[in-house]
């Protein structure tokens, strides 16, 4: 059933069979959302524990003997800096602790370089026609930051390696490129992790701005979905190998290990980076949350409970992961209507509809009760050029829901390509 070889009479007839499945749906009245990569209850009760293990029977104090109850250590607790290093990879003596969400210190970075400016040079803010590196399919609220400070934003192909690193490479000859965003494992939405090549020309780079700097958002460092996980080369260790460590930011959280809106989050950057960022965050705070820090490193210890944790969360995520694949492969393989990814991590599948289709799939999907992250929303101020990418995120609806989502999101990719087809 290959739609773009079938007779137009035949598609007819396949058009009406699949219209009748669709309306079935629409008298179902479901109410299920795939829209965000939220994690599903049973995720957030793998944490619980962590809630008992800060309270007045127990010490209250950091391994240094600050009370966490007090004012104090700007930076984060010590033992709280030596577990988001170990997971980021980087020197615990590099390492920023803020609040719950990672987003929140990317968009203070960014205020930071438009107000103060990063390596000497002017606020980007006193800087015209500035511009923003952001490879898509990609994070639609990474972009939604660097849009909100009037950056011009600039797509970049992602390829299977990663972000195309000839275009990048370019790009950065210019002088009004001031940084890039990029999710280097398990990308969202497209599940890629950046090749071994990919992270060492990133390290290499040599723009023309000097206070351009890469955003390095690790978002899904631990977020394995099979028991061999990828490998994503360390940007710190090669940047450090090229002397060129002030060249990137590194962001983490605990997000999707604990609770998302209780989380941790935490930033590193090279040492002249650092230094200022360390004078930005001790006019900005007294003292972090150091009671949740306390939880957090109580509850998760180190590396090994940290994966321990991870391989909970992949038991419940992974039939997801598989059960999304099997539908997509089963409707919807050798069709000609999609192609799509399969991660083998991360939180998100990336399907690409056929061109021009995917705000017409989102459309239908919603009139029957589903909810999909909106058409567009990986690209650039929501414009997806080709109309044909959407993000499939299977974490939050229970297994036999996502099922049932996916039978009627299989049915609509084919319904909008049906409709093109026998349009033209």
């Amino acid at each position: 059933m290959n739609f773009l070889s079938m007779p137009k009479p035949e598609l007819e007839r396949v058009y009406q069979e699949l219209l009748e499945r669709y309306r079935h749906f629409q008298g179902q009245h479901l109410d299920l959302n795939m829209a965000r990569g939220k994690p599903s209850k049973a995720q957030l009760k793998l944490s619980e524990k962590m809630l008992d293990l800060v309270n007045s029977s127990s010490t209250l104090d950091s391994e240094n003997g600050e009370d966490c109850r007090n004012y104090g250590v700007p930076l984060g607790l010590a033992e709280m800096r030596r577990l988001m290093a170990g997971m980021m990879e980087v020197p615990a003596e590099n390492v920023i602790i803020g609040g719950n969400a990672s987003l929140n210190m990317m968009f203070d970075t960014v205020a930071c370089g438009m107000t103060h400016g990063f390596s000497g040079c002017a606020p980007w803010l006193e800087q015209k026609n500035r511009k923003f590196l952001c490879p898509s399919p990609g994070y639609d609220r990474h972009f939604g930051v660097t849009e909100y400070f009037g950056f011009d934003l600039i797509t970049i192909p992602m390829t299977e390696n990663g972000p195309d690193m000839d275009a990048v490479e370019q790009w950065v000859k210019d002088p009004s490129v001031k940084g890039i965003w990029c999710v280097p494992k398990y990308q969202n939405p497209t599940g890629i992790t950046f090749s071994d090549d990919t992270v060492r020309r990133f390290a290499a780079l040599k723009p023309a701005a000097k206070d351009f700097r890469i955003f390095w958002d690790n978002a899904y460092c631990v977020h394995d979905l099979t028991e061999t996980p990828e490998h994503l080369l360390s940007l710190w260790s090669e940047c450090a190998r090229e002397e060129n460590q002030n060249l990137a930011f590194f962001f983490a959280s605990t997000s999707k290990i604990t609770f998302p809106g209780a989380g941790i989050a935490a930033m590193a950057a090279g040492n002249d980076d650092f230094a200022e960022l360390k004078k930005r965050y001790s006019y900005q705070t007294i003292g972090p949350d150091k009671l949740n820090q306390l939880r957090h490193v109580r509850f998760l210890k180190d590396m090994d409970g940290i994966h321990a944790q991870m391989a909970r969360h992949r038991a419940i995520l992974a039939p997801k992961f598989t059960a999304v694949l099997q539908k997509l492969e089963s409707e919807l393989s050798g069709k000609s209507v999609a192609s799509w990814t399969k991660p083998k991590g991360g939180y998100f599948i990336s399907v690409d509809v056929m061109e021009g289709c995917a705000k017409r799939v989102v459309e239908l999907c919603g009139g029957a009760g589903v909810k999909l992250t909106g058409a567009g929303a990986t690209f650039p101020y929501g414009k997806d050029p080709k109309d044909r990418n959407i993000r499939v995120a299977p974490s939050f609806p229970p297994v036999e829901e996502l099922k049932q989502a996916m039978d009627l999101f299989c049915i609509c990719i084919q319904l909008a390509a049906a409709e093109k087809l026998l349009k033209s």
